[in-house]
């Protein structure tokens, strides 16, 4: 089956998707979406009405030796259009990986909420000033003072990188190319983080081993099942 045909025609057609019938068998997929308003209001509540009295701060040295680097807002801000996307795809052609993914997020960013609810973590790297001023540093400013330098191990960011990868990496219709370009992109979108001052490095090493046990988990483990269960049938 080629890429152009897994395009040509979604796998669920949303357009009878009613409230009465969300619990069939073509539909039911989507209450994994609610999680999404439940993170939202969980990360709301440690960030803003969760009282903490002190901050464990996260610095390596190595952090010293990394620069500001303005153009890497670009493959920031492209991770909420990767997950977006992502979302989209697999809903559309994928509803196994949609599921899969998920199941991911919801494991991981829920991990990610009780470390911050056990081990508050802050970082102070931001640069005081910037170097240059163009649209980029001066969107940084701005975004310096909405988004908080605190909850920052492990790094939201890199977890959400990650799933985008580990479901490009399943997903049948989508070629080598189109999958090669999502890991090089995932990793500009990792990196990003330390070089806008957002996360040490340390909070990037620690997203790694959350996503690898849940890629087990999530990915590998009922992949390798489906293989076994085709092989079985024959």
């Amino acid at each position: 089956m080629t890429s152009k045909k897994i395009f040509s025609k979604p796998m669920v057609d949303y357009r009878r998707l009613r409230f009465s019938n969300i619990n069939s068998e073509e539909y039911r997929h989507v209450w994994y979406l609610l999680y999404w308003p439940v993170y939202g209001l969980l990360f709301l509540f440690v960030e803003r009405f969760y009282s903490v009295g002190s901050y464990h701060v996260m610095h390596c040295r190595a952090d010293d030796w990394i620069p500001f680097c303005e153009l890497f807002l670009i493959p920031y801000l492209l991770w909420f259009v990767c997950l977006v996307g992502i979302h989209l795809y697999t809903l559309l052609y994928d509803i196994r990986n949609f599921k899969r993914m998920m199941r991911f997020i919801m494991i991981t960013y829920s991990f990610a909420i009780l470390v911050y609810l056990l081990y508050p973590t802050c970082q102070e790297l931001r640069p005081a000033t910037f170097a240059r001023d163009n649209l980029l540093t001066r969107f940084m400013a701005a975004f310096y003072r909405f988004d908080t330098n605190t909850n920052v191990c492990p790094s939201i960011h890199v977890i959400g990188s990650l799933a985008v990868l580990f479901t490009a990496l399943h997903c049948r219709g989508l070629g080598p190319a189109s999958k090669a370009a999502l890991a090089v992109l995932a990793f500009l979108m990792c990196i990003s983080t330390v070089f806008l001052k957002q996360h040490s490095l340390i909070d990037v090493a620690a997203a790694i081993p959350v996503c690898l046990l849940a890629y087990v988990f999530c990915f590998h483990t009922p992949a390798r099942r489906a293989r076994l269960q085709t092989v079985g049938s024959v």
